[in-house]
């Protein structure tokens, strides 16, 4: 009975994908040289189609004793659209969940990632494990150290990662890997016992305009739960606008204000590309090309904008929790 049940959700979810939406600013990006690299063998990806998968009942492990962060106030609805693309630093508060992770057994050349379409695909980070044959990072030198800090994290099969995930996905033990995850572990639970990251990207959001009331208090238990164990959470904004107002971003803003998190604020970082970085055929996904940053008409789709800003992001949280300059 049960079984059917599922089955029936399943279907009725099936059409459902990574969905957007224009936007009312404009950013100014950095500006790249014009040299262009020599080619790596083309890639043509198609479209992906995700199905969201149900919101089920959250089952969590005992967390830690680490104090939650004290709420604060809150935002303005539209302040997240100034907010920049890469945090200006990290907090006292973030810095203080790094070291407990670490003196946990969180591993400092880790992190994790957790979400949907666009964050399980190999198209997210995953060339800069692969050598520079795959990539070119031009003028942005800097971020060669990063690279050799998470060397191997680039490219590990995330277990909380999905197509069609929501929110309430990464928190049920339903949609966890078998093969991989304990009885009644959630997917958050396993990747964190089995990763040890010390950050985690969460790219959530584009899959819950169907479950917007929902969104906000799974993040919430997201967010304590990671806390807990000693993960810095690294928000993300989306690209799309599927519900319609923009509300998800909002609450992603809001909830790295809240706690005091760093916000990747990467709907801002496409908003000057052709039509926002989304496909114009479904207005979704993002448009595709490969990580040559010193390569401008590939810098002008979507997922090169991706990959160099959740690296940037990724080395400021970094060098932030080290006290690096």
């Amino acid at each position: 009975m049960i079984k059917h049940f599922l089955t029936l959700v399943f279907l009725l979810y099936f059409l459902a994908a990574c969905s957007g939406g224009n936007a009312p600013i404009t950013a100014t990006l950095p500006q790249v040289p014009t040299v262009v690299p020599a080619s790596r063998p083309t890639e043509t990806p198609a479209p992906a189609s995700d199905t969201p998968l149900p919101d089920a009942a959250t089952s969590l492990p005992p967390a830690s004793a680490t104090p939650l962060p004290t709420p604060t106030a809150t935002l303005a609805p539209d302040a997240w659209m100034q907010m920049p693309v890469i945090p200006a630093g990290v907090s006292a508060r973030v810095r203080a969940v790094y070291v407990q992770g670490l003196a946990s057994g969180n591993n400092s050349n880790v992190f994790s990632k957790i979400g949907d379409c666009d964050t399980s695909t190999t198209w997210f980070l995953n060339d800069f494990d692969l050598g520079p044959k795959y990539y070119s990072l031009g003028t942005f030198t800097d971020l060669q150290p990063v690279i050799a800090q998470f060397r191997g994290s680039f490219s590990r099969e995330p277990i909380a990662a999905r197509k069609g995930f929501v929110a309430a996905s990464v928190l049920s033990p339903i949609w966890s890997d078998p093969a991989k995850c304990q009885v009644k572990e959630t997917p958050l639970a396993c990747e964190v016992r089995l990763n040890h990251p010390s950050f985690a990207f969460i790219m959530l959001g584009t899959n819950d305009y169907n479950h917007r009331q929902e969104f906000e208090p799974n993040m919430r238990k997201i967010l304590d739960f990671l806390i807990a164990q000693g993960v810095v959470p690294i928000l993300a904004t989306k690209a799309d606008n599927m519900e319609g107002d923009y509300s998800i971003n909002a609450t992603i803003a809001s909830l790295a204000y809240e706690y005091e998190l760093p916000l990747w604020n990467f709907w801002r970082a496409v908003q000057p590309l052709p039509d926002h970085g989304l496909q114009a055929q479904d207005k979704t996904h993002l448009t595709f090309a490969q990580n040559y940053f010193d390569d401008p008409l590939r810098m002008r789709k979507a997922w090169p904008w991706r990959n160099l800003t959740a690296l940037q992001t990724l080395n400021t949280v970094w060098r932030g929790v080290t006290a690096q300059p």
